[in-house]
């Protein structure tokens, strides 16, 4: 097997050199002969500017080197128009995203080893506004494989993202294992790993946190070619998140189906658990189980008001789909809100079943309670001023909790009842065990 250390080609690793010419060489040699290992080697900061993977190579960072994205924009010599920064439609008049390592339509691609790989979002920074950073849209992704297929990321760390950190689009058969993401939690769209319009996808033993969502799945308008996202597994992570940790949504406007997330911890978090339709596709068979959930109040510059389950169908803009098929089972969360199960009209959402889910509210934070968020959402309500329950389920069909249960850790006065239900055809509530948060209130309210 062909191995190329990028000194070989003269990379210099002194951190301040654009080092992107001579690992790009490293790269183009190892593809040429057949593939191989690129290594970057320890000891050293490597600063680049984009780089593109090929087929059958693999970008290996050893412990103790670091890869680090350049400050300067002209130094990333890939530019990709999306969506994501114009409220998931594609708009011309955008500046264009940029990336640092990416692929298109490569094979048997990898980036592995114990070393880092910088995103460099420092340097996209225009304005510290407290909670947020203000940046522009002209930023890099860290990586970004389009149209890949055998994909395998481990034991890499990737810190300082700037724009969403691990993106893979119309990505089938990829292995996540055991990396580290590790960015501003401040930092706009830093998400963690987003899979768009993927297939065949496992991620395990990851421990995450940034500032956006940590890992969200997608089907984003600019890449319509790559079909649906479908057998996504996420388990055995560590989640931190100043949005969710794992939503299914926003950003889809194709289906997105049969996914299972398990064994997941989350803390600190604005959303936990989340089914968030937005777009016109449709959702079905979604899982999650055996998970423990911290969700607290936080700035309204973020979606989220501390729901640990949150299941919504709204529409973003003029059009939203249908999801069916919901599953939480073995979930304890201790919120500062309660689950959100909504939609905004009938015949929207469907299927909801909880089992064995525990929530306990209690405050810890100094924020505004008493609300649920609908964003992102255009026809309405944003922000829902409601009093807060453990289940709060509005306009939905055939839902079910079994086996639940409400634990009121204080009993603030926006605590109301164990769960509230409003417009729902087909409830089943089986060995709820909780009563409401203060007297004279019913434990299960229903309009």
């Amino acid at each position: 097997m062909t191995t190329i250390n990028i000194r070989e080609h003269g990379a210099v690793g002194d951190g301040t050199t654009n080092d992107a010419p001579a690992i790009q060489s490293a790269i183009d040699a190892c593809h040429a002969a057949g593939g191989g290992t690129v290594v970057v080697p320890s000891g050293a900061t490597f600063m680049t500017g984009s780089i593109e993977l090929r087929s059958y190579v693999e970008l290996h960072v050893e412990r103790g080197a670091t890869l680090a994205g350049s400050g300067e924009d002209a130094d990333y010599t890939t530019e990709i128009e999306v969506s994501a920064l114009s409220s998931g439609v594609l708009n011309p008049a955008n500046d264009h995203a940029l990336a640092l390592v990416w692929a298109r339509d490569a094979q048997n691609v990898a980036i592995t080893g114990a070393g880092t790989i910088d995103g460099a979002g420092r340097h996209f920074i225009e304005e510290d506004n407290g909670y947020i950073y203000r940046c522009p849209n002209r930023r890099p992704f860290t990586v970004f494989l389009t149209g890949c297929t055998q994909v395998t990321m481990r034991d890499i760390r990737l810190v300082d993202a700037a724009l969403w950190c691990v993106r893979l689009t119309g990505c089938v058969n990829v292995l996540i294992h055991s990396i580290t993401i590790d960015a501003d939690l401040k930092y706009p769209n830093a998400d963690g790993i987003d899979l768009d319009r993927c297939r065949q996808v496992r991620i395990s033993d990851c421990e995450i946190s940034c500032g956006d969502d940590a890992i969200s799945l997608k089907t984003c308008e600019e890449f319509p070619q790559y079909g649906i996202t479908e057998d996504i597994v996420i388990t055995n992570c560590t989640l931190q998140s100043t949005s969710s940790a794992v939503v299914v949504g926003v950003d889809a406007v194709e289906d997105i189906r049969n996914v299972v997330v398990s064994n997941c911890v989350i803390r600190g978090s604005h959303r936990g658990l989340a089914v968030n339709l937005g777009q016109e596709g449709n959702f079905e068979n979604i899982l999650f189980s055996d998970c423990i959930v911290e969700t607290r109040h936080f700035s309204d510059d973020w979606w989220g008001h501390g729901e640990p389950i949150y299941v919504t169908a709204f529409p973003w803009h003029d059009k939203v789909g249908k999801m069916s098929n919901v599953r939480f089972r073995n979930i304890l969360a201790r919120s500062e809100n309660g689950a959100y199960i909504a939609g905004f009209e009938e015949g929207l959402v469907s299927g909801v079943v909880l089992e064995n889910v525990r929530i306990e509210l209690d405050r810890w934070t100094s924020w505004p309670g008493g609300e649920y968020d609908r964003r992102p959402f255009e026809q309405g309500e944003k922000l829902y001023q409601h009093p807060t329950s453990g289940f709060h389920i509005d306009t939905a069909s055939d839902v079910t909790l079994r086996n639940c249960e409400v634990v009121w850790g204080s009993r603030q006065e926006n605590f109301s009842h164990a769960v509230e239900v409003i417009d729902v055809d087909g409830l089943v509530i089986e060995g709820l065990r909780g009563e409401a948060a203060h007297a004279g209130l019913d434990a299960v309210h229903q309009h």
